[in-house]
């Protein structure tokens, strides 16, 4: 039994699908304007494990990722690259899938854009104009709030202190301040299309309720997106999909997590944004997948190079006894012994407890895709079998061979719906010779640099000091001031 938490129940709930045995996802993708930074990457990265996870279990997944291909933003960056708004969005859309490619994340089933949508928006305009939800203001299309009773109930806002003037984009058009725009009259020289209320183009909101009731009907399963996306935008998706429909328009609402740095929220409103491309110059894609997964997806995450070098190092302690199994392996056919045979009893425990990881990994997995304690069984079993390898050569043959195979066959299975832990040993070890390569000092120079560093730390000549790390780091070398000393690695 699966359970999740659901932001409109603010509670647990066992899933249960609209359709027996089939699954159906929409995840708000990103306006594409410009890279996507870390905290797009977890969102993307949450939605590809949760679309993994049900496929294990046994359902068929319909898995939709708009692309908002239309917006003030991308109207701006047109205008300042010299290029259309279709070529702007065409340039991010493809960096975005490259991007995701090098973090593991699928291609959704359905990747709808927006502007491929424009008549099924118009519909629903329509529609809600006629049952008296949204009126019309010199070719603007507002969506009434106070027309839709449940207002609120998904952010928990009260609707009398949003009046009070809480993030509301004050128009005196409006009949109130709350009410939200459904179609926006066009301005010259912006992308335009037709309707009935003149030419203009739809509003972010009923984008996704005209594509999602496309491509997932009118009532569909979980409906997802970054803790950022609960008000306004998935407040109003609720207001105008269940005005419009008369039906729940989501059965369970989930929300990711921000992406901290320094305890504020990742975003490029703040400035404080890195973008995955940035990160995966310097850190494997799987670096920053594990980084991603090893917090429970709701939690926020605090992005530092040290979480990422934690990951790196996880990660090689992983592949090393990925090697070692192998190594122990090479050239052994495989034992036809059985297992209650050979495998002495001092052994059974690490036995057991490695055919029952699968297991284990989905009960974490069950209760609201726990990954954060689903990654951290995996690594204790690492180390127990880390310590098992050191002593095979002392232990029979078969049963060595029975512990290790069973281990192979455990971390690969839940490896595959992690996306994690795939690799051969070789070709990840190699990407660790590269980020060494990068290093372009000789052993010597780095040690001659930390000392001097260090003697004018001592000195308190902190303008030298700093100029010397900066030098290192130029040569791809960071160091780190710990209580037994400075030591460095490469970057």
């Amino acid at each position: 039994m699966i359970k999740l938490y659901n932001t409109l129940s603010a509670k647990k709930e066992e899933f249960v699908p609209v359709q027996p045995g089939r699954v159906s996802i929409y995840a708000c993708g990103v306006t594409v304007y410009d890279h996507s930074h870390l905290g797009h990457a977890r969102g993307a990265v949450v939605f590809d494990l949760i679309r993994r996870y049900f496929i294990r279990k046994g359902f068929a997944v319909t898995y939709v990722r708009n692309f908002t291909d239309v917006d003030d933003k991308i109207i701006n960056r047109a205008k300042q690259e010299g290029i259309t708004a279709e070529a702007v969005a065409k340039k991010y859309i493809d960096a975005y899938n490259e991007d995701m490619g090098r973090l593991g994340v699928a291609r959704a089933d359905i990747e709808p854009k927006a502007t491929e949508h424009i008549p099924e928006m118009v519909a629903v305009i329509k529609g809600l104009i006629e049952k008296g939800h949204a009126y019309t203001v010199d070719g603007d299309v507002y969506f009434r709030v106070a027309s839709f009773s449940g207002y609120g109930k998904l952010s928990k806002r009260n609707i009398e202190d949003l009046k009070a003037g809480a993030r509301v984009e004050v128009d005196e058009r409006k009949d109130d301040p709350l009410d939200f725009a459904l179609w926006k009259a066009s301005k010259p020289g912006e992308p335009a299309w037709s309707s009935p209320w003149g030419p203009g183009r739809p509003g972010w909101h009923i984008e996704c309720s005209a594509m999602s009731f496309k491509h997932l009907g009118e009532t569909f399963d979980i409906h997802g997106g970054g803790k950022d996306l609960i008000f306004p935008h998935h407040e109003n998706e609720i207001a105008q999909s269940e005005a419009f429909s008369g039906r729940p328009f989501v059965n369970y609402w989930l929300h990711n997590g921000f992406v901290n740095i320094n305890q504020e929220k990742m975003s490029k409103s703040l400035g404080n944004f890195f973008t995955i491309r940035e990160i995966l110059d310097k850190y494997d894609g799987e670096i920053v997948r594990l980084f991603l997964l090893s917090t429970h997806y709701r939690s926020p995450i605090d992005f530092s190079d040290g979480n990422l070098k934690d990951g790196r190092a996880g990660l090689d302690r992983f592949y090393t006894m990925k090697e070692g199994i192998a190594e122990y392996l090479k050239g052994k056919s495989a034992t036809t012994a059985q297992p209650d045979k050979v495998v002495e009893s001092v052994d059974r425990p690490l036995y057991e407890k490695i055919l029952k990881l699968p297991k284990a990994f989905e009960e974490a997995m069950d209760d609201d895709f726990n990954t954060a304690f689903a990654i951290g069984l995996i690594y204790d079993l690492v180390r127990d079998v880390n310590k098992f390898l050191a002593e095979a050569g002392q232990k029979g043959e078969d049963a060595a061979q029975i512990i290790l195979r069973a281990a192979q066959t455990s971390f690969d299975d839940v490896g595959r719906t992690l996306g994690l832990f795939l690799r051969e040993p070789g070709e990840w070890f190699e990407e660790g010779r590269r980020a060494e390569s990068r290093v372009t000092l000789s052993l010597e120079k780095i040690e001659e640099y930390i000392h001097l560093r260090n003697e004018a730390r001592a000195g308190k000549d902190w303008a030298e000091a700093d100029r010397v790390r900066q030098l290192l780091d130029a040569a791809g070398v960071e160091v780190f001031d710990r209580p037994g000393g400075t030591v460095w690695k490469p970057k």
